[in-house]
């Protein structure tokens, strides 16, 4: 894995810093919490998030469609504090990164599919300013992985070829889409496999 030409490291965000903040598992534990038909509200989700996550809709707008579509007992705003309190920081490699990049001498920038209240909402939680130089998200420049053209926006704003840059993310498809492009993409799975990269490729790095 040793390469003195990387230049950029680039993270996925959910299921590699942070948990995934409106995945299956929260959408299950909110249509206990409020009472809601789970198997409709998955339906929907499905038909029109990937429209929010590109920046299409607002959060207000994909509720809309998914939770208020029926009469409800409690307020948008209880909702979205709920969908809120469910993103939360996984163990080891944020702190850790954030620690990292003040001596790395590399940029790290985020690729990540993200509606643009949720994306902003984790940014601010989580420090991730503290992280990252840059931020390719999904609600601002209107695509999503896979699609080959958010990775080649990552490049270009960056001013990297493939070859400089090394991508992490969880979801193994995902590292495939990349690795089309000749990016090196590593299946992130632990903390301590994916430190254990990054220090090599420190170690390699000319002065």
């Amino acid at each position: 894995m040793k390469d003195s030409r990387i230049k950029v490291l680039f993270f996925d965000v959910g299921g590699v810093l942070l948990n995934n903040g409106w995945g299956h598992q929260s959408r299950q534990e909110a249509a206990k919490l409020f009472d809601l038909n789970y198997e409709e509200m998955d339906v929907l989700h499905d038909f029109i998030f990937n429209v929010y996550e590109m920046g299409k809709i607002t959060l207000d707008d994909y509720l809309d469609v998914v939770v208020f579509n029926h009469p409800r007992s409690f307020s948008k705003q209880d909702f979205k504090d709920f969908m809120f309190a469910q993103s939360v920081e996984l163990p080891g490699l944020l702190s850790w990164l954030k620690e990292w990049k003040k001596t790395c001498g590399h940029r790290l920038i985020s690729i990540n599919n993200e509606g643009r209240e949720l994306n902003n909402y984790r940014i601010q939680k989580f420090g991730l300013h503290d992280c990252f130089d840059a931020f390719i998200s999904s609600c601002e420049v209107g695509m999503r992985k896979p699609d080959p053209g958010i990775f080649n926006l990552a490049m270009g704003i960056a001013q990297v070829s493939p070859e400089e840059c090394i991508y992490f993310d969880d979801r193994l498809m995902l590292t495939k889409s990349a690795q089309k492009l000749g990016i090196r993409s590593i299946h992130h799975q632990d903390f301590a496999t994916t430190q254990q990269i990054i220090q090599e490729i420190n170690s390699s790095k000319k002065p």
